[in-house]
C-alpha cells in the first residue's frame, strides 16, 4: 500500500463551500454596522442638543438675561433657549463630524453626513416664552 498525503478534491470543495456559506451570512452583518453607527451618531446629536438646551435654559433662569456666558462664550437666547444659529456650537456637534448647514431663521437641520441627509435632527426655536424648543428626530433605521 502506498502512503497518501494531503486532501482529496472532494474535501477541498466541501471546505470552500462551507467558507462561502459563512461569508454570505456574515457580510450583511457588516453592512448593518454602518447603518447602526449613523443612527447612534444621530441619537448622540439629539442628546447633545437636549443637554445644551437644558444648560442654556438653566443659565437663563439663574441670570434672567437673554445673553448668557457658557464656557467663556456669550450666547444669545430666544425666549430663554439657544438660537438655531448657536445650538450646534453649544452642543459641541459643529465641525467635520456632522453636516451642519447655515441655520435658517428659527430652525436648523443637522444630518450625520452629506450622503445621508435624511438621517437628521431638526432644532426649532420656541415661538414664545414658555414652551421648550422643538427637537425633531428623522433618523430611523430605514433612512440612516
Amino acid at each position: 500500500m502506498r502512503n497518501q498525503r494531503g486532501f482529496t478534491l472532494i474535501e477541498l470543495i466541501v471546505v470552500i463551500v462551507i467558507l462561502g456559506i459563512l461569508a454570505a451570512t456574515a457580510l450583511p452583518k457588516f453592512i448593518d454596522v454602518q447603518q447602526d453607527a449613523r443612527l447612534a451618531k444621530a441619537q448622540g446629536a439629539v442628546a447633545a442638543i437636549k443637554s445644551a438646551t437644558a444648560l442654556a435654559h438653566a443659565a437663563f433662569l439663574v441670570t434672567g438675561s437673554s445673553v448668557v456666558p457658557i464656557e467663556g462664550t456669550n450666547y444669545t437666547l430666544t425666549f430663554g433657549y439657544p438660537d438655531a444659529t448657536d445650538i450646534a456650537t453649544l452642543a459641541g456637534i459643529a465641525g467635520s463630524d456632522y453636516n451642519v448647514p447655515v441655520a435658517g431663521a428659527t430652525a436648523i437641520t443637522i444630518s450625520t453626513d452629506t450622503g445621508h441627509t435624511n438621517c437628521s435632527v431638526t432644532y426649532t426655536e420656541p415661538a414664545s416664552l414658555g414652551p421648550a424648543p422643538s427637537i425633531t428626530v428623522t433618523a430611523t433605521r430605514a433612512n440612516c
